[in-house]
């Protein structure tokens, strides 16, 4: 479905968003009802942001102090078009963001035909992997920019890169890069790796193990989740979880529990129940992630204040990624004047374009694999533990480049 919204009014410098639903099947909307952000000038360039995704079943958290957002991605672009429009009062420059939330079996390449017709030339693809190429392959896009604001696989910057694609999203690579930097800076050499069922996982645990090999660590023991943990709210849930998981860590001892879990199923059950007293690491306990609600430097509490009066719940990475993405076409537009889609994509690709995060350094495109470069947080539940790159991890050109797929490592030849 198409979804159109608009910023009637502001007040104390916020826009309060007003979301018109339409009812029915896939609509698609002329480039006048394009959505927008606050008060057009006269005589203001439009320039267009798509939108793709397909619509998901909500996940079931394992615990009620987690929210559970069925628009992940979607609330960050829509803020970061705000921030675009506040700046593009200015510049005479106005944003649009033109949504395409397809049902769960919806035709990509209808989706992406649809932003085509609508003069779409800068897309957020909220888009799991095979679904972003199937976008990314489709005619209409070899002449757009897809931002990658959520697949993490590694291949993507790799074998199967594309030129028309940028990753706002960090790799799995990065996130494990940077855990792994910790963990040294930290004298935390020994990991023994616990892996879920899922294919992410797999992949996740893969990325572990190069990481420990770069950063000097030493996986001592791997083990696979073989455990049904049943029903946690019940006195027999809890009772098994308490008894199976002592047994699941066994073995050789450790430093630390790195756990490849990125479905969530049973990661956080670790923490406090392990064999031997170790900290839990990965994808649950201490976490390396692109965004958490826990970062109140730089600036973070203002961006993540904004955010919760926008969406009414926490920024999650994903958020933060399409974030990213629009807030990079509005960036490119206002440092270049311009908002020709030649231009913009130039810039965007140079060495000149940086943009702020709220994460302490500039951030910037690869020219190699097109992902952005991007400081990766070390979170605990409550708190941000530390931020990788680690100190001592050097780099000819930014330590940023310690995380992830530097130019020597990847295996895209886009620009080669």
């Amino acid at each position: 479905m198409v979804r159109f919204w608009r910023w009637p009014e502001r007040r104390s410098g916020l826009s309060i968003v007003v979301i018109l639903p339409l009812f029915g099947l896939l609509v698609l909307a002329p480039p006048a009802a394009a959505q927008g952000s606050g008060p057009q000038e006269a005589g203001a360039t439009v320039v267009l942001i798509g939108y793709l995704a397909r619509q998901e079943d909500p996940r079931t958290p394992l615990s009620f102090l987690e929210p559970v957002a069925t628009d992940e991605g979607l609330q960050g672009a829509r803020l970061a078009l705000a921030d675009n429009n506040t700046t593009g009062v200015f510049l005479k420059q106005s944003y649009r963001l033109v949504e395409q939330v397809l049902p769960q079996d919806g035709d990509i390449s209808a989706g992406v035909k649809a932003l085509a017709d609508e003069g779409v030339r800068f897309v957020v693809a909220n888009l799991p992997a095979d679904a972003l190429l199937a976008a990314a392959d489709q005619p209409e896009a070899k002449s757009m920019v897809l931002f990658n604001a959520r697949a993490t696989d590694d291949a993507l910057r790799n074998e199967q890169c594309r030129a028309n694609i940028l990753h706002t999203a960090p790799s799995r690579r990065m996130l494990a890069d940077a855990l792994a930097q910790y963990l040294a800076w930290k004298k935390w050499p020994r990991w023994s790796l616990m892996t879920g069922r899922d294919p992410g996982d797999t992949l996740y645990a893969e990325a572990v193990r190069r990481a420990a090999k770069r950063f000097g660590g030493r996986i001592v023991d791997e083990k696979s989740w073989t455990f049904d943990t049943g029903n946690r709210r019940t006195d027999t849930g809890v009772t098994t979880i308490q008894s199976d998981i002592p047994l699941a860590t066994q073995g050789p001892d450790y430093d630390v529990l790195v756990v490849a879990d990125e479905a969530g199923d049973f990661g956080d059950y670790l923490d406090g129940r392990t064999w031997y007293p170790r900290p839990v690491a990965g994808t649950q306990g201490l976490t390396a992630t692109a965004w958490s609600r826990v970062n109140e430097q730089w600036g973070g509490t203002q961006l993540q204040s904004r955010f919760e009066r926008l969406a009414g719940r926490w920024m999650t990475p994903r958020d933060y990624a399409a974030w990213l993405a629009v807030r990079s076409v509005g960036e490119a537009a206002a440092r270049t004047g311009g908002t020709g889609f030649d231009g913009l994509a130039g810039y965007l690709h140079s060495p000149d374009f940086e943009l702020a995060g709220f994460k302490g350094e500039a951030l910037s495109f690869r020219a190699w694999d097109g992902q952005m470069r991007q400081p990766i947080l070390i979170a605990g539940p409550r708190m941000l533990v530390s931020v990788s790159p680690q100190e001592g991890f050097l780099h000819p050109v930014t330590p940023l480049d310690t995380l992830g797929d530097d130019a020597p490592e990847s295996k895209c030849r886009l620009n080669r």
